[in-house]
């Protein structure tokens, strides 16, 4: 986040020079973009196994060098309003910097695709969702289910307790209670994006528009970051290219449950999870360069 807020004036500039406009509707927008390399700097760890059989985590970095137009960004469930008055809160200090890192990348032809899971039928006749009806039907790999729960042929549990639901306001609200499940307004959706919240209509846009490397950002990063049909552990098996921005993501913690740390705590012990068992992480502002 603080990476984020130095670089912008620097992306001012850059989203100046290369507007929204260039983004036509209609046809495929990778065919209207140039190409252009996107140099990540990934964190991932690893379990090394040292003397007399005793091993430890090592924090390992990697230097990605992906195409721009096999590229895409999935952002999850970034919803105008959240049960949760605590998590809305900070769902709308997050979503200004996801559009900064958003309008940036798409810029540079990377493809944006908006999953509200819940609100799809805000824009079921919007011209965001022509482009993902239009391509063909695939054969997948498996069947890819409602939700992802752990999986434990791979990773332990969660290291945070989420079991009550994981909101932290002072009184608990009732998690059933109707809300806007819009794209939340600090995040531009405009010509050329895609807007789906469906597993497998997203797997058969990505094969058909030659997508190989996802980044994932949005909330909440214990819950549907991983779990939905498009989160993590199912792109990472159904063989993409996956890291996860780590400062544009956000968990659904409660500090008065285990570990009773922090709620900047929980998110980055969640992020660690995921760096440990499925897939590296990155800071948005890579995708800004």
């Amino acid at each position: 986040m603080i990476r984020l807020m130095m670089a912008l004036a620097v992306a001012g500039i850059t989203v100046a020079q290369s507007p929204a406009r260039a983004i036509q509707a209609g046809g495929n927008p990778q065919a209207q973009r140039k190409s252009h390399t996107l140099r990540l700097h990934a964190r991932h760890r690893k379990e090394v196994k040292g003397k007399r059989y005793r091993s430890r985590l090592e924090i390992r970095r990697e230097a990605l060098r992906w195409d721009a137009a096999k590229t895409a960004i999935l952002v999850i469930d970034m919803w105008a309003e959240h049960p949760c008055k605590q998590a809305m809160a900070r769902a709308g200090e997050l979503a200004p910097y996801v559009n900064l890192v958003v309008t940036a990348a798409r810029a540079r032809g990377v493809t944006i695709v908006h999953a509200p899971s819940g609100g799809i039928h805000f824009y079921e006749d919007a011209k965001y969702r022509a482009r993902i009806k239009a391509a063909p039907p695939v054969t997948e790999p498996f069947k890819i289910e409602a939700w992802r729960y752990v999986d434990r042929k791979r990773e332990p549990p969660l290291p945070i307790d989420d079991r009550d639901g994981g909101c932290d306001d002072p009184v608990p609200p009732d998690m059933t209670v109707r809300i806007d499940r819009h794209v939340h307004p600090a995040i531009d959706v405009v010509a050329g994006d895609v807007v789906s919240a469906g597993g497998s209509e997203i797997y058969r846009l990505f094969k058909h528009e030659g997508i190989q490397n996802v980044v994932v950002m949005g909330i909440h990063t214990n819950m549907c970051v991983l779990g939905r049909p498009f989160g993590i552990r199912n792109l990472v098996d159904l063989g993409f290219n996956v890291v996860l921005a780590r400062d544009l993501t956000d968990a659904l913690y409660d500090p008065r449950d285990r570990p009773y740390v922090s709620h900047v705590q929980g998110t980055q012990l969640v992020i660690e999870h995921i760096e440990e068992y499925w897939c590296p992480t990155i800071l948005g502002y890579d995708l800004m360069r």
